[in-house]
């Protein structure tokens, strides 16, 4: 399997080489918009799936350049603090590598030990037509190896002209720019098409600067010592960020079926991180995803192959101190020197970071219709993934060998599912799914900077039988009980396994250094893996209460509590008897600090609620139609074997709008409220925030094929730290202190006026 795994790829990344970068096409004549989507094949894959609405996704895209963030008016999530493009998404209480997230068909894996690039900052917010979110359970055709739910966001089918047409000329344009972080940003997509071909370029771009807060929160600091790089009492240091993605898609059809070949490209030259040590300083990521479906006799076939390379790389960019010493005829970037006291030891020029990933799939799904009320899904997936961490010598400690976090990290799946879909009659649809999963997982020698450097870790490392296989299962059945037209009950278990990522079994290091650098919490805390991690098993109930009016378009509430409980859970615990002077028992006492932790299985529960609802208010002739809309999200976790909170627990949070409608007009005020976060995890010292409140005001208007929308968010220009952005890191000499002492959260944005503008042509 491994031989032919490898030969796909040779295969699939010779194709790269003929990725084109730019095609614009555009005609004088304006053409009406066409959109070519298959309709659901069956009314079940709602099931437990709440979709953005479209108006959402295109008022939301001008003011965020985060696309986990178009999700946040989805009950059950939000999302927690990271970069600027790299937000993650929480689904009630549980994130990142816990959540299956698919973007355009493919499983992408954060390749970084900071997962700074996770799956949906390859995707830009203007390039998203579909998102929908399934809050815990899950159906088996969605996907495995996760137990909080799933995302799937996708980029807008291929478009093919009519016959009457003959042929299809279209594209569109559009900018933004907001005034917090002078941010910018430009999108670019163009479609020529004839009946059976079509050909799509797309790109995006935005940057941005710091974001400054809603008032100081540190005193104006001097960031390095020649004090020509000062940063205010209200900047948000190390938030900047830039980022371009382009794709071209081929697609051509035939009868009932279609065949696509997308390329995608991604580059982002720096991408700040205000709760990590260290920043973005480069992430390069070439995709081939080559997709095909069609419609036969006995039913349809959806298949998919892809490749994804990334190159990443992480140094401590502009608002952090990434050298130390003064002279010697050393000379750095900006022209910074360093003293060699003690041979190269003594001088350290940063600690460069560098990882590349290789991820490989194929997923081939089959629908077949059994009856007029029976459906069966069956299909297959199988995925490799291929990881390098390595850290080049520079000094300081940090020399003369290059440091193996991860070498030749491999994590293999190979899944079978099967999914019975009934509709036993008007009120009752249920919905039975069994999957079955083998990850494989194995990792080669690793070496510290020196020999001298964690050589017991390296040595027991290198000892050790690192080869893990993981055999999992996962249960789903759902089911939808309709007694009448204006009520519905949507009622389901699940069973869900995820095993751990490359990072939680085989990071080796208990040196000080080395455990900083390993974090995607965004605590401030070191970690290190464990090999005989076992694989996570969630158990959740769930049941949604839909009460609406007939026709589903006037009011509407739901109601959804939901429990999990969650054996193996893996959480973390504080270190101590090694001999690096990190792990002691000083550590595991500490209330007032950064900590050293230990990826652990333990067991967890987590429950909660969530309520979401809309009212019409009026409509006159005059004014148009008002309408509020509203949504509560509650979510508790324990650890219950050591009685602690579980880690980045949102508190009880609120939204609260009116929105109004006049013609081409629409128009919202939004109150969004938090509560004081009290419910933290003591052993990773996680700090508390106050709650808080914040208005923001949005607007658009629509005419024909031009769009423009302008709004504020934060209008009220309120200072406030979200219960989920984590510790402020943002400036300083981050790996020995920060020039903001430990105890001070993340604070979110100030105000910010923003406006776009789209044309489609």
């Amino acid at each position: 399997m491994q031989d032919s795994f490898r030969h796909r790829r040779v295969l699939l990344t010779a194709l790269i080489s003929s990725l084109i970068h730019g095609v614009a096409v555009a005609q004088d004549e304006q053409i009406p918009t066409i959109s070519v989507t298959a309709p659901a094949m069956n009314e079940s894959q709602d099931l437990n799936a709440t979709a953005v609405d479209a108006q959402d996704l295109n008022a939301l895209a001008p003011a965020t350049s985060d696309t986990a963030s178009l999700l946040k008016n989805i009950p059950g999530l939000t999302i927690q603090g990271s970069g600027g493009v790299s937000g993650l998404p929480v689904i009630r209480g549980l994130a990142d590598d816990r959540l299956r997230i698919k973007v355009d068909g493919m499983d992408l894996i954060s390749a970084c030990g900071n997962h700074m690039n996770p799956p949906l900052s390859y995707i830009d917010p203007t390039n998203v037509e579909t998102a929908t979110v399934f809050a815990g359970i899950s159906p088996v055709s969605v996907g495995g190896d996760s137990i909080g739910g799933a995302i799937i966001v996708e980029s807008a089918d291929p478009e093919f002209a009519t016959a009457e047409q003959g042929s299809l000329f279209k594209g569109e344009v559009g900018f933004f720019a907001r005034s917090n972080g002078n941010a910018y940003g430009d999108n670019l997509k163009a479609t020529a098409a004839s009946e059976n071909f079509s050909m799509t370029y797309s790109s995006s771009t935005a940057e941005a600067e710091n974001y400054k807060a809603g008032g100081d929160f540190k005193t104006q600091s001097y960031v390095n010592d020649v004090g020509d790089h000062v940063l205010d009492g209200d900047e948000v240091g190390s938030s900047m960020y830039k980022s371009t993605n382009r794709s071209l898609s081929f697609a051509m059809r035939n009868e009932n079926h279609m065949a696509e070949l997308k390329l995608g490209m991604q580059d982002i030259p720096y991408q700040g991180w205000t709760n990590q040590r260290m920043d973005m300083t480069g992430n390069d990521s070439t995709q081939i995803n080559l997709h095909y479906k069609g419609n036969f006799d006995w039913g349809d076939l959806d298949a998919r192959a892809y490749n994804e390379k990334t190159r990443h790389a992480m140094q401590f960019y502009d608002d952090k101190l990434y050298w130390y010493g003064s002279n010697d005829g050393v000379t750095f970037p900006e022209g910074e020197s360093c003293t060699l006291t003690g041979g190269q030891q003594g001088c350290a020029a940063g600690m460069p970071m560098d990882t590349q990933g290789d991820n490989s799939g194929v997923v081939v799904k089959g629908e077949l219709s059994l009856s007029a009320n029976d459906l069966l899904r069956v299909g297959g997936e199988v995925q490799q993934y291929q990881l390098d961490d390595w850290w080049d010598p520079s000094g300081k400690g940090m020399w003369p060998n290059t440091f193996w976090n991860i070498n030749n990290g491999e994590r293999d799946r190979v899944a079978l599912f099967g999914e019975w879909e009934a509709q036993w009659n008007k009120q009752w649809l249920s919905l039975l799914g069994v999957r079955g999963e083998q990850v494989d997982m194995n990792a080669g020698d690793v070496q510290g900077y020196s020999p001298t450097y964690s050589p017991a870790d390296a040595a027991a490392f290198n000892a050790a039988d690192r080869n893990k296989t993981d055999d999992n299962i996962d249960l789903t059945a759902l089911a939808r009980f309709t007694p009448d037209d204006t009520q519905t009950i949507e009622f389901g278990y699940a069973m869900k396994t995820r095993s751990p990522n490359l990072y939680e079994r085989y990071t080796w290091s208990t040196h000080g250094m080395s455990m900083r650098m390993i974090n995607w919490a965004g605590d401030g805390n070191g970690y290190v893996g464990n090999l005989d991690l076992e694989p996570e098993i969630a158990h959740t109930v769930s049941a949604t209460f839909d009460w609406h009016d007939a026709a589903q378009k006037e009011w509407g509430l739901k109601v959804t509590p939901y429990y999990t409980t969650v054996d193996d859970y893996i959480d973390a615990e504080r270190c101590s008897g090694a001999s690096t002077g990190v792990c002691t028992t000083a550590n595991t006492t500490v209330t007032d600090a950064f900590v050293y932790l230990r990826y652990v299985n333990q067991s967890a529960t987590i429950y909660g609620l969530d309520v979401s609802g809309h009212y019409p208010l009026a409509e006159t002739a005059d004014y148009g139609s008002f309408t509020m809309n509203g949504m509560m999200n509650y979510v508790k976790g324990e650890n219950d074997d050591t009685s602690d909170n579980l880690y980045n627990m949102m508190p009880l949070n609120a939204r609260l709008a009116v929105a109004q409608k006049l013609n081409r007009w629409s128009n919202s005020a939004e109150l969004e409220l938090v509560d004081a976060k009290t419910d933290v995890s003591w052993e990773r010292n996680e700090m508390t925030t106050a709650g808080y409140g914040l208005l923001h005001l949005r607007s658009s208007y629509q005419w024909k094929q031009l769009r423009f929308d302008v709004g504020i968010e934060n209008a009220l220009d309120r200072f406030y730290n979200h219960p989920l952005g984590g510790t402020y890191l943002g400036e300083g000499k981050t790996m020995s202190g920060t020039a903001v002492a430990w105890g001070t959260p993340v604070p979110g944005m100030g105000r910010s006026l923003y406006a776009g503008v789209n044309v489609k042509f």
